[in-house]
């Protein structure tokens, strides 16, 4: 599946005033629940090249909320894409907008407002950044459609996107779907090394990287992947943790407790009512400490449980 066309336009003079033109409408929609609107993106960069398209992150007390008040002011409601926790909107006329709404506090929006700034300081990457694009659209592979949707174009920016973020001392934490290589990589790598290694076995659940009812999460802090976690949805508004894992050299920090908080969280905020694990002997002791009690797991599909294992849950 293919995209039919990006288009990459000059630095547009008008596009700082469409922004502040829009930001007083959803500034307006939003009423109390608006903490403050921000541009971001390439149109926010003076003298880079970008799709003709305004990027906004709006920031809220109550991103639910602001669902029902934005649609009623002419935006679209999109869902997450592939950032857990991002409420996303489009709305299309005589200016094209991507609204990002996060709730206050949110890691995103300081990672936006970093890199647009590290572009407006350094030309020198900024000008990249727009070579980058025009290279990327004159290789066929942009345009076409893989992991999960997003083009070959938005993929490939990744690198570049990446060692900005490093460069501006970006440092929080941050969970994200896998949809790019980088991502997918570092999910077999925990999954063989910190588990499959252990059996002697090559990884034999790949194939749930393709499967609808399975969720990969990667936890980042800064711009490194230092976690990792497989989630699979069940009937019944009840999911299980098939694998959460830290990296070793960043465990005995509390990252661990965010991760595990962090998917408690976005499986609530998706109707998920009950989170399933069955932990080893060894991890037990930390699920108890986070509020796990011993619960039947009735696997849906019939799998055997290992007999060390105990079967815990949690309400959410």
């Amino acid at each position: 599946m293919g995209v039919k066309h990006i288009h990459i336009a000059p630095y547009d003079p008008r596009w700082p005033s469409m922004f502040d033109e829009e930001a007083v409408h959803i500034i307006n929609a939003l009423g109390d629940n608006c903490v403050a609107v921000h541009h971001v993106g390439s149109t926010s960069v003076p003298g880079l090249a970008a799709k003709p398209k305004i990027d906004i992150i709006g920031v809220v007390k109550n991103p639910v909320k602001a669902i029902k008040q934005l649609e009623e002011v002419g935006f679209s409601y999109r869902g997450e894409w592939n950032i857990p926790f991002k409420y996303g909107f489009t709305k299309r006329g005589e200016a094209s907008i991507n609204l990002h709404v996060f709730e206050e506090g949110n890691p995103e929006i300081e990672l936006n407002l970093l890199f647009r700034d590290y572009l407006r300081a350094h030309s020198k990457e900024r000008d990249e950044y727009a070579a980058l694009k025009t290279d990327l659209l004159s290789d066929d592979s942009s345009f076409v459609r893989s992991n999960g949707g997003f083009a070959g174009y938005t993929l490939g920016k990744h690198d570049f996107i990446d060692s900005i973020h490093r460069k501006t001392g970006f440092d929080g934490v941050r969970m994200i779907h896998c949809t790019h290589h980088v991502e997918w990589e570092a999910a077999r790598h925990f999954r063989q090394h910190y588990f499959f290694d252990k059996l002697d076995i090559p990884d034999p659940f790949t194939w749930t990287f393709d499967h609808p009812a399975h969720v990969h999460l990667v936890l980042c802090q800064g711009a490194d992947i230092v976690g990792y976690a497989h989630i699979q949805r069940w009937p019944e508004a009840r999911a299980a943790m098939r694998i959460i894992v830290i990296d070793e050299p960043f465990r005995n920090t509390g990252l661990g407790i965010q991760f595990l908080t962090l998917c408690e969280k976005w499986l609530k905020g998706q109707g998920i009512h009950t989170l399933h694990i069955e932990s080893s002997p060894k991890a037990l002791p930390f699920y108890l400490k986070n509020s796990y009690r011993e619960m039947p797991f009735n696997d849906p599909e019939g799998y055997e449980s290992h007999p060390d294992d105990t079967a815990i849950g949690k309400l959410l």
